[in-house]
């Protein structure tokens, strides 16, 4: 839709793919990059929540479809790829989100759970990129940003699983920012702080009084917001980031500083 200030949109003409579009920081970013002037291909396991997203933008009159997949599955993660260009033409930028979380302390966490974890935050992220690259490759540009977290930065008790995860997207995002930054491709990482999600609802029943404590100790003295994060994204996957790659970027009130 047009900026009612004439203003040029920061993802006028781009094609993003988010994933884990259908809830939380995920469906907040879609709204913010649907703003900016992206047309958008929304990507979840859920095909409920997902459909009501894409509906609510496409009634606002957006350019968006969504398609639902699992990230831990190659040929699903190809699959949903493959539907973006068929649908758009082209990709030119990569919001990966999709993620779980795991509470309890490390000798205390079931294998099956920590595997899975895994397969979703590490190896999600990686087919993830490995996929948008194969078809970002053909025209030599585009922008995709991981999501990671504070706890990728550093550690604290009770969220080993999810933690070690998060340092792991850091790690991969680095590689993956000088791997394919002499080939157009830009990569970077967020790291939000305590956001106002499903999951930190589910991080507070994890860890009673966790959250509040890091709150306490945020400089801002607040948790933050999807569409916070979302903007931080936007500004990354658009041309105003042209010479920002491998940078890990809090969204955190100040938490980490």
């Amino acid at each position: 839709m047009p900026d009612p200030q004439n203003r040029p949109l920061p993802l006028a003409g781009k094609v993003v793919l988010v994933v884990g579009a259908s809830a939380g920081i995920g469906a907040d970013a879609a709204r913010v990059f649907a703003a900016d002037g992206a047309s958008l291909m929304l990507v979840a396991r859920s095909e409920g929540p997902l459909e009501k997203i894409a509906g609510e933008l496409a009634s606002a009159g957006h350019d968006v479809d969504h398609v639902t997949g699992d990230i831990s599955v190659a040929r699903d993660v190809a699959r949903v790829v493959d539907r973006t260009v068929e649908r758009f033409g082209r990709l030119d930028g990569a919001f990966n989100n999709a993620a779980m979380t795991q509470g309890g302390r490390l000798d205390q966490v079931p294998e099956e759970d920590f595997d899975r974890i895994m397969a979703v935050n590490v190896k999600g992220t990686w087919l993830c990129v490995r996929e948008q690259v194969r078809v970002m490759l053909g025209r030599g540009a585009g922008s995709i940003v991981n999501v990671s977290s504070i706890g990728g930065l550093r550690g604290s008790s009770g969220l080993g699983a999810y933690q070690a995860t998060k340092h792991a997207v850091i790690g991969l995002t680095r590689t993956a920012a000088h791997d394919f930054g002499p080939l157009g491709i830009r990569v970077n990482v967020i790291a939000p702080g305590p956001t106002e999600t499903p999951m930190l609802a589910q991080t507070r029943l994890a860890i009673p009084g966790g959250v509040e404590a890091r709150i306490a100790a945020t400089p801002l003295r607040k948790a933050g917001t999807g569409t916070e994060v979302g903007a931080t994204a936007s500004f990354l996957l658009s041309d105003r980031a042209s010479h920002i790659s491998g940078a890990v970027l809090p969204v955190d009130g100040g938490f980490s500083a």
